[in-house]
């Protein structure tokens, strides 16, 4: 325990002022001085070592407060939970608040359900607006050989009912946000929120379209990629929980999503993307950490995206 210049030492000594020589003192000094540096180290290593919840106070900076993992798996080495891994994707920017939530939630439920999965925060740095489906594009390719398929998955949107199915999408797209289930969205061609896709079939839709910067519209087009790949989509059957299957933990009222139009933004903002996607994606990984968040981990990838004006000038639109 560490004590204050103004508490009095565990030892006493009578008061001999030919003993408390120069000497003395400075080793005395010396001795509280390497006291308080070994404490210190201590409180790091406890702090870094403890609960992410504990340090949510305040925070500003993903890198700031989560500590490095140690060699860690979602998964045992069970045959039970199978042969197929996820890698599930979530584009992010300064949404810090409902990241410390959701990745320790769903790290849980996904073991709970034994799905083997890598959660995936593909994080925005650069000085355009933020552009959801082009950060799922470098997750996709970000994600690595040893999982087999995505979940393209809202930062906000948290399952509550466990017969949710999150297992590999054999047949065809999954959409387990399905607009009867969905707190907000319920038009039928809506394919948002959470989709699972076999890493074949994304690369079949060529990925998402790169030209939706700002909020919004890009899952609308990417409904219209699955069509032309004729992929059948499926969505769940058989769930009675309705909109109250998920919790949205977004709060407009305080965060403001970026939904302004320019015109010839709103001239593109229908019309299907045959050519763009992941043939033209062009970002830059500035930075690949491996976090825990309270127990949970996850692998940030900081990512610079590239944005030609000559096609899409709305990019820089603020």
């Amino acid at each position: 325990m560490m004590y204050s210049s103004r508490r009095k030492p565990v030892l006493y000594f009578k008061d001999d002022r030919s003993f408390l020589s120069r000497k003395c003192t400075v080793w005395k000094l010396f001795g509280l001085c390497m006291v308080f540096v070994l404490g210190s180290l201590l409180w790091v290593q406890l702090t870094c070592s403890g609960d992410m919840s504990q340090t949510a106070v305040g925070y500003s900076h993903l890198h700031h407060h989560p500590c490095p993992i140690e060699k860690q798996d979602s998964s045992v080495d069970d045959p039970s939970w199978g042969p197929h891994k996820m890698a599930l994707i979530i584009p992010f920017r300064e949404r810090f608040e409902e990241l410390l939530v959701f990745v320790p939630y769903m790290h849980a439920f996904l073991n709970k359900k034994k799905i083997r999965h890598k959660i995936f925060i593909i994080n925005q740095v650069d000085r355009f607006r933020f552009n959801g489906a082009s950060l799922i594009n470098v997750g996709y390719l970000e994600s690595g050989n040893d999982t087999d398929y995505i979940a393209m998955h809202d930062v906000d949107l948290l399952p509550q009912n466990e017969d949710l199915d999150y297992g590999f999408p054999e047949e065809g797209p999954f959409h387990v946000a399905s607009p009867e289930l969905h707190p907000l969205y319920h038009y039928k061609t809506y394919v948002g929120g959470i989709l699972l896709l076999a890493k074949k079939h994304y690369h079949m839709c060529n990925g998402m379209s790169n030209r939706f910067w700002g909020w919004g519209r890009e899952d609308d087009e990417f409904f219209r990629r699955l069509r032309t790949a004729k992929l059948q989509l499926f969505r769940p059957k058989g769930i009675t929980t309705g909109t109250k299957t998920f919790r949205h933990i977004h709060d407009p009222a305080w965060r403001k999503r970026d939904q302004k139009r320019i015109a010839a933004q709103k001239q593109e903002q229908f019309k299907v993307d045959p050519e763009g996607g992941l043939i033209n994606l062009r970002y830059k990984v500035e930075s690949r950490q491996e976090l825990t968040i309270s127990g949970a981990p996850c692998t940030v990838i900081s990512t610079s995206l590239e944005c030609d004006l000559s096609q899409t000038p709305w990019c820089q639109f603020s």
